[in-house]
C-alpha cells in the first residue's frame, strides 16, 4: 500500500530537497488570521487551491487578454495567460530548486485584479480614481485577496499566506505597493521574482501567436522585426517546411523554451556570483538575481516595441479600447449617480469606504460580457 503524503511528509521533503534559497512551506510567516494547518496540504497548496475556487478567478475566464475573447473561441483570455504562466514559472521553479507550489500559487493569483477590456479598462479606472490615489491591477489583486471574497464566516478575504501576499505586492509594475509587513528595503522570494519573468515570457510569446491568429501581423511583418536575426530561428531548417499555422506554433514553442532556458543559465550564474547561500541573502540582494543574460534582454525589448507598434497600437485593437472606454465610463458614471445600481454587499461597503474605490471594486470585479450587459441596460 503506498504511504499518503501528509503535509509534514512534504514539508520535510521540501527542507532535504529543495535550494538552500527556497521558501519552505514549514517555514512560513503565516496568515493574518491564524488557521489551523491541513493534514495533507502545506500552507502553500491551500493557497493555490483557495485561489483555484476564488469567484475572481472563475472571472478571469471572460476577461480580455489582447483580443476580445467572444471574436474567436482560439483567443487567449486573462484565465488561459495566467494558467501558461503558471506552466512557465513551475518549469523555472523547478530547475532552479524553488519552491514549485509557492511559485504557483502566485502565479494563479497575480492577475486577479484585472478589469474587463484587459490594460484599457485599467487606464479608465486609474483616470477616474486619480484624486484617491489612481487604480492598479496589482495592488487590486491584493485588495481581492484580503478583502472582497467572503468565502469564510470567520474572516474577510482568503487569508493567504505571507509569502503569496507578499508577491503580489512586490510584483513588478509602475506603482509600487508599500504596505509596512513587506520591507520595501527587502527583496522578493525568488520564486515570486520567477513569477514577474514567466509573465513577460508568456504573454510576449503568446501576443505574438494571438496577432498571428488574428492577421494583424503576418509571417513577415514579425520577419523583418529587428530581433528575428538574433532569434536564430532561420537555422533550424525543419521549420521552413511547416504550414502557416505550424510555423506559428513552432515559433511560440521555440521563444518560450529560448526564454526559458536562458532564465535558468542565466539565474544559476547569478547565484553562484552573487554568492547566494539562504534566503536571507536574498532577501537582502542589491542586484536582481533572477533574469536574461545580456543578449535575450535586448531580443526581449525589441519583441515588446515590436508589439506595440505593430500590434497593441493596431487601429483593429484602438477601436476596441475606445469601446471599453466609453462602457466603463458610462457605467462608472451610471452607478456614481445611483449606487443602488449595485448589489446590496457593496452598497453596504459605502458606509465604510470611499464610493469611488467601492465603485471601482464593482466594476473591476466585471467581466467583459457583464459589463457589455450593464451598458447595454443602462444606455437602454
Amino acid at each position: 500500500m503506498v504511504t499518503p503524503r501528509t503535509r509534514k511528509i512534504i514539508e520535510q521533503y521540501e527542507l532535504d530537497s529543495l535550494a538552500p534559497y527556497a521558501v519552505k512551506a514549514a517555514k512560513s510567516k503565516g496568515r493574518v488570521y491564524p488557521a489551523s494547518e491541513h493534514p495533507l496540504r502545506t500552507a502553500f497548496q491551500r493557497d493555490r487551491d483557495r485561489i483555484v475556487h476564488s469567484a475572481a478567478f472563475r472571472r478571469l475566464e471572460y476577461k480580455t487578454q489582447v483580443f476580445i475573447p467572444h471574436e474567436r473561441d482560439h483567443y487567449r483570455t486573462r484565465l488561459t495567460h495566467t494558467i501558461e504562466v503558471a506552466q512557465i514559472a513551475r518549469t523555472l521553479a523547478r530547475n532552479l530548486g524553488l519552491n514549485e507550489d509557492l511559485t504557483e500559487a502566485i502565479a494563479l493569483v497575480h492577475d486577479l485584479g484585472h478589469t474587463p477590456f484587459g490594460h484599457s479598462g485599467e487606464d479608465v479606472l486609474n483616470d477616474l480614481l486619480f484624486d484617491c490615489g489612481g487604480f492598479n491591477h496589482n495592488r487590486q489583486s491584493l485588495r481581492i485577496v484580503d478583502l472582497l471574497e467572503q468565502r469564510y464566516p470567520d474572516h474577510p478575504g482568503l487569508n493567504l499566506s505571507y509569502e503569496v501576499r507578499e508577491g503580489i505586492a512586490k510584483h513588478e509594475t509602475s506603482v509600487k505597493i508599500e504596505l509596512p509587513e513587506f520591507d520595501p528595503d527587502s527583496q522578493p522570494s525568488l520564486e515570486a521574482s520567477l513569477v514577474d519573468i514567466a509573465d513577460e515570457i508568456a504573454y510576449n510569446a503568446h501576443d505574438i501567436d494571438d496577432g498571428l491568429s488574428s492577421g494583424i501581423l503576418t509571417p513577415d511583418t514579425v520577419r523583418s522585426a529587428s530581433f528575428w536575426p538574433k532569434l536564430g530561428f532561420d537555422n533550424h531548417g525543419e521549420f521552413s517546411t511547416l504550414s502557416p499555422d505550424q510555423w506559428r506554433y513552432a515559433l511560440v514553442r521555440y521563444l518560450i523554451n529560448l526564454m526559458v532556458t536562458d532564465v535558468i543559465n542565466e539565474t544559476q550564474r547569478r547565484i553562484k556570483s552573487l554568492r547566494i547561500s539562504d534566503l536571507q541573502s536574498v532577501r537582502s540582494c542589491l542586484e536582481k538575481v533572477c533574469g536574461y543574460s545580456d543578449d535575450i534582454i535586448q531580443i526581449v525589448k525589441e519583441i515588446k516595441e515590436f508589439l506595440k507598434v505593430n500590434l497593441y497600437r493596431h487601429p483593429r485593437l484602438k477601436e476596441i479600447t475606445g469601446k471599453a472606454h466609453n462602457i466603463l465610463r458610462t457605467i462608472y458614471d451610471a452607478l456614481s449617480c445611483d449606487s443602488q445600481l449595485m448589489p446590496p454587499r457593496f452598497q453596504e461597503m459605502l458606509r465604510a469606504e470611499r464610493h469611488k474605490t467601492v465603485i471601482a471594486d464593482y466594476i473591476a470585479g466585471m467581466t467583459d460580457r457583464f459589463a457589455h450587459e450593464m451598458y447595454r441596460e443602462i444606455v437602454g
